[in-house]
């Protein structure tokens, strides 16, 4: 059974002051970024900020929340996108390998930084030869823009399309990463630390299954994101390396929009990503909206089949009430 954790609204802002690197790389997945550590790092930052107007639109983690022994997953959470308690949270301060979910903060940064209209040519680093690598098909010399690679990123889960938004944005795969840590901490994603752009398994890159809802409740301020994680498919057509007209067709995994599996009664998907590698298992964040429009941001990490995904993701979002 997985540990109850009291989160107390504030502490979650503390590595705003410290930045990513000395709140989280002090372990990998699978440890626990304990309460007394965070409460520890914002005492000793001498910082007067109160969490308030922080967490006016966070959800919160409180001590009455109950632990599902059904679940297969190791984490799992849910969480109203307006604030307020959660309505379900289950080892979601445990440091978990992301796998793909690790893109809803390469959108991000993007989406922030970056311009849409930007004409990217793709990098030599957007080659990848790992094996079951998700990718969107672009190589080098492609050009395209950063919008089209966007949707290169989320629907198809595109590796390649990652690490090409990574060199443009940040000149180079390590720069980009680094304004992923930066925003981590920004946005007070303090069990999160990233090592690449596209969530291939490496121990100094983990976060949390609460950062992952902050880094989504954060994105999903951006109308674009919103689009892109609401297209089941998308088609691309750009230039070839040798000047000749492409085009690339892309389609969603989750069973949710694809209609392969049916939502809780009362609730409609509107997006999310899923992300599976051996280290990660399954793991999906998802939005969701009630009948009065009300949404939820629901976070399975962990699962140990793609079945028991959405088998756990239909679960927790069974707890909502409507």
């Amino acid at each position: 059974m997985g540990k109850k954790i009291r989160w107390i609204p504030g502490i979650v802002g503390l590595c705003l002051v410290l930045g990513a690197s000395g709140c989280a790389k002090s372990a990998g997945a699978g440890s626990s970024y304990a309460l007394d550590q965070r409460i520890g790092t914002f005492a000793a930052s001498g910082s007067g900020r109160t969490a308030d107007g922080f967490a006016a639109d966070l959800a919160v983690v409180t001590d009455e929340t109950s632990v599902d022994e059904t679940l297969t997953a190791e984490s799992a959470g849910v969480f109203p996108l307006d604030g307020g308690n959660a309505v379900f949270a289950q080892d979601v301060f445990e440091r978990r390998n992301p796998a793909s979910t690790t893109k809803v903060m390469t959108a991000l940064v993007a989406l922030k930084y970056g311009n849409l209209d930007d004409m990217v040519t793709v990098p030599q680093e957007s080659v990848i030869t790992e094996s079951g690598s998700s990718m969107a098909g672009v190589v080098p010399g492609d050009k395209l823009t950063l919008e089209q690679l966007l949707y290169g990123l989320l629907i198809p889960s595109g590796n390649d399309a990652a690490n090409a938004i990574a060199v443009h944005m940040g000149g180079s795969i390590e720069g980009f990463v680094k304004m992923m840590n930066e925003e981590a901490a920004r946005i007070g994603a303090t069990g999160t630390h990233f090592a690449n752009a596209n969530g291939l398994t490496n121990e100094d890159h983990y976060m949390t299954a609460y950062d992952l809802y902050l880094m989504f409740h954060e994105a999903l301020k951006y109308e674009k994101f919103r689009d892109i994680i609401g297209t089941k498919t998308y088609t691309a057509s750009y230039k070839g390396a040798d000047g000749s007209d492409k085009t690339a067709s892309w389609s969603v995994s989750n069973y949710y929009m694809l209609g392969k599996k049916e939502m809780p009664e009362g609730l409609s998907v509107f997006g999310g990503k899923t992300g599976t590698t051996q280290a990660a298992g399954y793991c999906l964040i998802m939005g969701e909206r009630d009948a009065d429009g009300k949404e939820y941001a629901s976070v399975v990490m962990h699962a140990d089949s793609r079945d028991a995904l959405y088998s756990d993701m239909s679960t927790i979002m069974e707890k909502i009430d409507r």
